[in-house]
């Protein structure tokens, strides 16, 4: 491999800046960009549909690393600048304001985008959860608020309507699945997640399909469901999950289908890599295409990434993990929960809220998931190491 003097992120997220500073702690001297197309410096997303969307923590909390980062990196940020082209074979990178960038190695970490209804767009009251400015947004217009409807089922959509049920508001959550997190976590924990939820005031409007919004003078009313209902709302959350920010790369070249489409290191083609969010790639044992939108993902991925950069020929092969926090249960997810698995508890009790349940296949575990027991569910984590992510396994 020619040796790399000079790489570009494009992307200043969580992803983007630890590619950033895996390269400098792995030993990477030279040349150094991050291009961002927010104002602000990176910061953590899993806060704002929490901390930040309750108020217990000031927006610039979420503040992933401090003021001088860039300049103790010796790197180059280049924010409110969205990259617009790639031109592959030159490793040249175009952005909105005409500014044209060059690298010998290109890390794509322009992360996702949410999802939205048809008929929102200029409805005021409307919103989704991504950016830290959106959570400022969404805060400030619930604090005003008495009705809140969230459209969608999936962890955003729950965790945005635990915190506001948290801040007091009438809360309606609207979706699709039998119960919140249904796909993601069986009918053991989701059904456990929406008793969870209703014991708290929240109201399940589950196994319906969203039409639509309503409005007046400019302004949401309510949400239309499939079944002729209509939600009242003061304010509306659209989580009907994300799409990866690849139209900047349609004419690229590079492989694109729900994400970058990468290898098993992480690499879309020559001199160009894909990490976080936006990276799909091939996880060799377990022989399935993966992209992962979680925060530790985007860090463990950058590592690899890095090291690849830098002429290793390694591949990236975690144990899938999310988490999340509602109300007061913390669930832990590793490895994969696939709907015709076998489950059992094997350490707790379901009655008290707190377990550790082991998923199966065939005899075999597959996935793990903690309720307020991450100690146990990361040591039962162990058994899937040699296991699940053996070469030849299927998810």
């Amino acid at each position: 491999m020619t040796a790399v003097s000079d790489v570009l992120v494009v992307g200043a997220s969580a992803a983007g800046l630890a590619t950033a500073e895996a390269l400098r702690r792995k030993g990477f001297t030279g040349g150094l960009t991050l291009l961002g197309d927010e104002a602000h410096p990176p910061y953590d997303r899993p806060p704002l549909s929490k901390q930040v969307l309750s108020g217990a923590w000031e927006p610039d909390r979420a503040r992933l690393r401090g003021p001088d980062v860039f300049d103790e990196l010796g790197a180059t940020h280049l924010p409110g600048d969205p990259a617009v082209a790639l031109d592959l074979p030159a490793l040249v990178v175009r952005t909105a304001s005409g500014t044209v960038l060059r690298a010998d190695a290109v890390v794509v970490a322009t992360g996702v985008r949410p999802r939205t209804l048809p008929d929102q767009a200029g409805l005021g009251g409307v919103h989704v959860l991504r950016t830290l400015d959106d959570a400022v947004a969404l805060r400030a217009d619930l604090l005003a608020a008495e009705r809140l409807v969230v459209v969608g089922d999936g962890v955003l959509g729950a965790e945005v309507a635990a915190t506001a049920r948290g801040l007091g508001l009438d809360v309606t959550l609207a979706g699709p699945q039998t119960a919140p997190l249904a796909a993601q976590l069986g009918p053991l924990a989701s059904g456990l997640l929406a008793d969870l939820h209703a014991g708290h005031g929240v109201r399940l409007r589950l196994g319906v399909a969203v039409l639509g919004l309503t409005g007046r003078d400019g302004r949401v009313t309510g949400v239309r469901l499939d079944t002729g209902d209509v939600l009242p709302a003061d304010v509306v959350v659209v989580a009907l999950g994300a799409v990866p920010n690849t139209d900047w790369l349609l004419d690229s070249g590079l492989r694109l289908d729900n994400g970058v489409v990468c290898d098993a290191g992480c690499r879309a083609a020559d001199g160009v890599y894909a990490v976080g969010d936006v990276a799909r790639w091939h996880h060799e044992h377990l022989g399935a295409s993966l992209r992962l939108e979680n925060r530790t993902n985007a860090a463990e991925q950058a590592a690899v990434v890095a090291d690849n950069i830098l002429g290793a020929d390694r591949a990236y092969t975690p144990v899938p993990y999310f988490w999340t926090d509602q109300f007061d249960a913390r669930i832990q997810v590793f490895g994969l929960l696939p709907g015709d698995a076998e489950v059992s508890v094997v350490d707790g009790d379901v009655t008290e809220r707190r377990f550790v349940a082991l998923y199966e296949r065939a005899g075999e575990p597959v996935g793990v998931l903690g309720w307020n027991m991450p100690k146990q569910a990361r040591r039962l984590r162990q058994s899937l190491l040699g296991q699940v992510l053996t070469p030849g396994a299927r998810p």
